[in-house]
């Protein structure tokens, strides 16, 4: 979650895991569009000796579909190798770092980033040799991380900029909760089960990293006709996203060296568009196989879509709370497939306008003619929102939420006018609190209010304090009872 454990064989190859995928039009940056993709689910902070970092051996990438065919015609390829300076010591780092070329940072990352229009599109480098920063290991090795990692922010021609390396995984889910039978804590009064309601738990809250590629990239390179679109409706300003890892096919492993050696085709075995598509979406024996195909070929998968399991669970799961949702259970949700796989045509949802085409695909739709708001709603355009998911995805945005309210039904009387969402769909809430904002870096901030967004790493020697479960009051649903 949002794709931390989402099938079974990428969970045994983490660096090449794409945990999450981001895409907004910047707050601080309104003619630029952010794009964020994560790697490597589930980083301890204290990770030494080895920590973690990027696999020279994998292939990144960020695809971006304009052309309404649910193709990549744009991508972005991050190529990562690694130095080690002294080869007679066993240490990430010999002493304090203080900058990015510090003598005593041992253990370096440096990646090539490669821009290709098009499918058949030749591929362009558009920088070699770009520093990584450290992971933040403490005060001692890492005493001013923030200026570290800012120094690793780097301009690429046409006023792109990139960034690659650790930082604080922002996403927040209570984890527990969801996959113990989808007893939402301060919803389970109603539950099959029932006990005392109490807060969400953040289980990422407690010195859980991960390992960040970020692009920020002027609209107008984005849009098929090179136009910056400022009406929503225009055909050019809905884009598709999602962010996926690659191998080489083939793998030789070495002997007594410890060194390996790669070589064939590369195969994709990591994908990533809307958030929890995989893990809610797609039944277990075909998990694999979805990392590994490409978005336009979602149609094998649309029956997931169209007649999701957790929505057919959820009103045993909570009994006489979801009566219209178990007869609506009977029919094709056409509204989870506007969502997910199409993207949803101006007039249906108020401020919701991120049609990309028929062709059924999982990708993060985006409409880059709606500005960033001021007054920004966690539960996105379901508030009232147009900038907060599924019009792209914001750091903030409490997609578990979203996405399950969406499930039990929340958007369908948009597209289908006769349809009554049970009364218990406006209280379903994880109860994790929206992680807070600011600017200095740290572990107290997970967000940033600028470019990566994504707030500093815990430190391995700075241990945060538990996360505290306290009860809550129980909530009420009127005309409903437990």
């Amino acid at each position: 979650m949002s794709s931390h454990r989402e099938a079974p064989e990428i969970s045994q190859d983490p660096v090449a895991d794409n945990t999450d995928t981001y895409a907004f039009v910047s707050p601080d940056r309104p003619d630029t569009v952010t794009i964020l993709t994560n790697y490597i689910p589930v980083e301890a902070a204290a990770g030494g000796p080895n920590f973690y970092e990027f696999g020279n051996d994998v292939r990144y990438e960020v695809h971006i579909s304009n052309a309404g065919k649910a193709q990549a015609d744009i991508t972005y390829t991050f190529a990562f190798s690694t130095e080690v300076l002294d080869k007679t010591t066993f240490l990430y780092n010999t002493g304090a770092i203080t900058s990015l070329t510090d003598p005593k940072f041992n253990r370096r990352q440096s990646y090539s980033v490669t821009k290709t229009v098009g499918p058949k599109g030749r591929p362009q480098v558009l920088a070699s040799g770009l520093a990584c920063p450290p992971c933040n290991i403490g005060p001692h090795s890492t005493p001013n991380y923030t200026a570290l990692a800012k120094s690793a922010v780097h301009d690429l021609p046409d006023g792109v900029k990139v960034f690659a390396g650790q930082r604080n995984d922002g996403f927040f889910v209570d984890l527990g909760a969801v996959f113990d039978l989808a007893d939402l804590r301060p919803f389970q009064t109603l539950h099959v089960a029932p006990m005392a309601p109490s807060i969400g738990v953040d289980t990422f809250k407690n010195a859980i990293n991960v390992h960040t590629i970020a692009l920020q990239i002027p609209i107008r390179s984005l849009t098929r006709d090179g136009s910056v679109p400022n009406d929503p409706g225009a055909p050019a300003a809905a884009i598709g996203i999602w962010g996926a890892a690659s191998r080489r096919k083939m793998r030789v492993r070495g002997d007594t060296t410890g060194q390996h050696t790669e070589s064939g085709p590369w195969v994709q075995v990591s994908r990533l568009g809307n958030p929890l598509f995989n893990e809610l979406l797609v039944t277990m024996t075909h998990k694999d196989g979805w990392n590994g195909s490409p978005p336009s070929g979602d149609a094998e998968y649309a029956s997931g879509v169209e007649k999701p399991e957790l929505s057919r669970r959820i009103p045993d799961l909570y009994p006489r709370q979801f009566e219209n949702l178990r007869k609506l259970n009977a029919t094709t949700r056409s509204d989870l497939v506007a969502l997910i796989l199409t993207g949803v045509k101006p007039g249906i949802v108020p401020g919701l306008a991120n049609y990309t085409g028929p062709t059924l695909a999982d990708m993060l739709r985006l409409n880059v003619a709606v500005p960033p708001t001021a007054n920004r709603k966690v539960l996105g355009v379901l508030d009232g929102d147009p900038a907060g998911y599924p019009n792209g995805r914001r750091v903030q945005d409490d997609i578990v939420t979203i996405f399950v309210r969406a499930l039990t039904g929340a958007f369908r009387p948009y597209f289908d006018k006769t349809y009554k969402p049970d009364l218990a769909v406006g209280v379903v809430t994880q109860g994790v609190q929206t992680p807070p904002t600011g600017d200095t870096g740290g572990p107290n901030e997970r967000f940033l209010s600028h470019f990566p967004y994504l707030g500093d790493p815990y430190d391995g020697f700075t241990t945060p304090a538990p996360v505290a479960v306290n009860a809550a009051p129980s909530l009420s649903v009127p005309g409903v009872s437990p």
